[in-house]
């Protein structure tokens, strides 16, 4: 019974180390902002990097997703005759939820990872230490950058994601299901309120920095040459995805609870 308690209570305290050394990270990162210099071409690169190329994949995702979801909630609406709520349930699934989530674990798979090999590379072959040689702080410009682009950019993609998914969803309900256009528009916009879209807006500016914020944690504090950056590239697209459904919840609680 003493070692299994052992156990238990020596992996809650390496969780506790873990967070409040990404917590730690986290604020010596932004506490950087508070005085120049702030790199704005690096801050324009990432930006270009991250919101840019990710389009295709994310506008792709989104457009399916919608179109998923008008098929699935007409199928499931029209058991109970309910067949003109499809453009409304559509609508609010990808502002509320589908867009913001759905666009965020793509870039979090294909932005996340590429950060924590990026900077992981840097670390094992000590360009992070020359940086430091030569009196240029590591979190300025390296991760600061990184941090606002994802933070600037994810609202961005969401917001483009929302009305390609919103798209798909009107292509499937007009030309497969049949659906009056003018109605389905109408329904569409009768029950959007500006909360749905702007709740959507606040979690893609969150999520955003989480996976950078991940992606460089992870790349900065790797170890052991080729096997660790593979490591780190690994631990931070599962934790980026994790963190964003844990604040999803969070989020939603936050925005719709009664």
């Amino acid at each position: 019974m003493t070692e299994t308690l052992s156990a238990i209570g020596a992996v809650f305290l390496a969780f506790l180390a873990a967070v409040g050394g990404l917590a730690r990270f986290a604020v010596q990162a932004l506490a950087a902002a508070a005085s120049p210099p702030y790199f704005p071409r690096l801050i324009a690169r990432q930006v270009l990097y991250i919101g840019y190329y990710s389009l295709p994949v994310v506008g792709l995702t989104a457009l399916f997703t919608g179109m998923v979801l008008a098929l699935q909630s007409y199928t499931g609406f029209s058991r109970f005759n309910a067949q003109s709520a499809v453009a409304t349930v559509v609508v609010l699934s990808m502002t509320r939820e589908l867009g913001p989530v759905i666009a965020s674990l793509m870039v979090a798979g294909r932005v996340g990872a590429a950060m924590a090999a990026e900077i992981g590379t840097m670390r094992v072959t000590e360009q992070i230490d020359a940086l430091t040689t030569l009196s240029t702080d590591p979190l300025r410009y390296l991760v600061l950058p990184r941090l606002i682009a994802g933070l600037v950019t994810l609202p961005v993609l969401v917001l483009i994601a929302d009305i390609v998914g919103v798209f798909g969803g009107f292509l499937v309900g007009t030309y497969k299901l049949e659906f009056n256009p003018v109605a389905y528009l109408t329904q569409t916009e009768q029950y959007l309120e500006t909360m749905d879209v702007v709740s959507g807006l606040v979690k893609a500016a969150v999520f955003g920095f989480l996976i950078a914020l991940m992606g460089c944690y992870h790349g900065y504090h790797s170890r052991g040459g080729a096997e660790g950056v593979g490591q780190a590239t690994t631990h931070a697209v599962v934790s980026a995805s994790i963190l964003i459904l844990i604040f999803n919840y969070a989020l939603t609680q936050a925005f719709f609870s009664r």
